[in-house]
């Protein structure tokens, strides 16, 4: 454990990475570097520097990631329309790789020798922080205190915390808040109550969202405008992508859109429950697929929706530095060039409902083809009979034969 010098501790100020900071210069007799990424949470970030002063840390990075997040993560990860297990849309999961390359590019221009986090040896998140260090730096040591220590409970943390007088977040009662992350695109919620996936999660948990219940009951229209697979103006107001989560954000939220509560299996093998509020993700997916709808090939839409599942893998199990996940991109990206134009939407109880999509250039949708009135020949409908007959050979052939 002596040669590690200097670490580079991806610090939050929670209870997980406070207690890390101290055990890291106990166990290492090391010197630690923070290093907090602002990634539009909504949390004020100052405090963890304060936190990191008081521990007697000489070097804290807090760095301002909300646009780097959201153009170069977020709204790439959205042009394959990505959902995993067809629900969670990877709030956690992106954010990882940049907060990986930020840790590995602190580490070498403060000379640390290695780099730790506060993910668990149960979960996703130390797979996702580990494999991106070693891509952008197949030398660097990690060091994830979860694996070492024997602090492995809540109550333990929470221990260790008041015997340190180390300052945790915690409920009225007493017991140990939920497990939280959040970020621009999301914030989730694990442990306590929701470890039973019976249990339904009590109303008050929810931070961003109004309950759909409560929701106004008058609905709300936007017109998202979009160049090349990205939102660029909302209700005809020009928006960079980190101007246009933060404002979905808000309006979903008022109208309790984003909720969801679902059951996923974790890279490690594992079946976890957790409950998460995207309201800009929500609103984001459901109008790129409108403008989609229009504007792409039925083959390469096809062959996107295909391909989106292992896209969404890749992310969900750590590999966006991976060349797979490269490759994938530069492809998926080709496909955004002529997604452009503008959908209509209202946002009501939950809902996010699509009252139209446009696009002067681009779209493919022929009206003198597709309309069931009279189409001066622009499409012969007796043609449909020799494709019918050519499509239905091998059924004939299999059916003559009782197959």
């Amino acid at each position: 454990m002596k040669e590690v010098n200097k670490v580079v501790l991806a610090y939050s100020g929670g209870l997980d990475t406070s207690i890390i900071l101290k055990w890291l210069k106990e166990t290492y007799d090391c010197e630690v570097v923070t290093f907090t990424a602002d990634l539009g949470q909504g949390e004020e970030l100052e405090p963890a520097r304060k936190k990191a002063l008081d521990f007697g840390v000489k070097e804290i990075f807090i760095e301002d990631l909300k646009d780097e997040f959201a153009r170069d993560y977020v709204f790439p990860m959205f042009h394959a329309n990505t959902l995993y297990e067809g629900e969670y849309l990877l709030g956690t999961s992106i954010a990882r790789p940049l907060i990986a390359r930020y840790l590995v590019d602190i580490a070498e221009r403060t000379g640390a020798d290695a780099v730790s986090h506060g993910a668990t040896g149960k979960g996703n998140d130390q797979v996702r922080f580990e494999l991106s260090s070693y891509a952008l730096n197949p030398d660097i040591k990690v060091i994830a205190p979860w694996r070492e220590w024997d602090l492995l409970s809540r109550e333990k943390l929470m221990d260790y915390a008041r015997r340190n007088k180390i300052p945790v977040e915690a409920k009225p009662d007493g017991s140990s808040s939920y497990s939280m992350d959040a970020n621009m695109l999301h914030i989730s919620y694990e442990g306590g109550e929701l470890e039973d996936p019976w249990v339904a999660p009590d109303e008050s948990m929810w931070r961003w969202t109004t309950s759909p219940q409560n929701a106004p009951d008058e609905a709300e229209e936007l017109v998202l405008g979009y160049k090349a697979g990205d939102i660029v103006s909302v209700n005809g107001t020009l928006m960079t992508p980190a101007e246009v989560m933060q404002t979905l954000n808000k309006l979903g939220g008022r109208h309790g859109v984003g909720r969801a509560d679902l059951v996923e299996n974790r890279y490690v093998g594992m079946k976890s429950r957790g409950c998460y509020e995207t309201p800009a993700g929500t609103i984001m997916l459901k109008a790129h697929r409108a403008i989609e709808s229009i504007t792409l090939d039925r083959e390469v839409a096809h062959l996107k929706d295909d391909l989106m599942p292992r896209y969404a893998s890749l992310i969900y199990n750590g590999y966006w530095f991976s060349p797979e996940r490269r490759m994938l991109q530069e492809m998926i990206d080709a496909s955004q060039v002529h997604v452009n134009g503008e959908v209509r939407l209202d946002l009501y109880k939950g809902n996010v409902m699509i009252r139209g999509r446009q696009s002067a250039n681009d779209s493919l949708f022929d009206e003198k083809i597709a309309t069931f009135e009279e189409d001066e020949g622009a499409y012969n409908q007796a043609d449909a009979e020799g494709f019918i007959r050519l499509n239905s050979l091998r059924l004939r052939i299999a059916g003559k034969k009782g197959r």
